[in-house]
């Protein structure tokens, strides 16, 4: 199996959830597929490990994205759970937290 990922795992279940907050799966898609600042969910990994990706949409939105990993015969997938655009308080934490990781990064160099 490869590390590389065949795509992105939808069903009836995931889709409905995803979108309850107004996320499309095409942002969706597009947002796991750029660069994001991933976490892991230990909150909820009992059964399998998820993670929170945080990251924006093409058009700058700022979404919060619960997902995990699939290996569906020899193909990983990413399998979005839920997903919702953040509160501005949220959006406010992430680019202080960004603008501080970006500061000490380049005290390092």
């Amino acid at each position: 199996m490869s590390d590389a990922l065949a795509g992105f795992d939808w069903d009836e279940g995931n889709r409905k959830k995803c979108q309850k907050h107004g996320v499309t799966l095409n942002e969706i898609e597009a947002a796991l597929s750029r660069l994001m600042r991933v976490f892991p969910d230990p909150a909820h990994s009992a059964v399998e490990t998820r993670y929170l990706g945080i990251g924006t949409t093409a058009a700058s939105r700022h979404v919060l994205i619960a997902f995990t990993y699939r290996t569906l015969g020899e193909e990983r997938f990413i399998r979005p759970i839920s997903a919702r655009f953040m509160h501005a308080k949220e959006i406010h934490h992430y680019e202080a937290q960004s603008q501080d990781s970006s500061e000490a990064a380049s005290t390092q160099d």
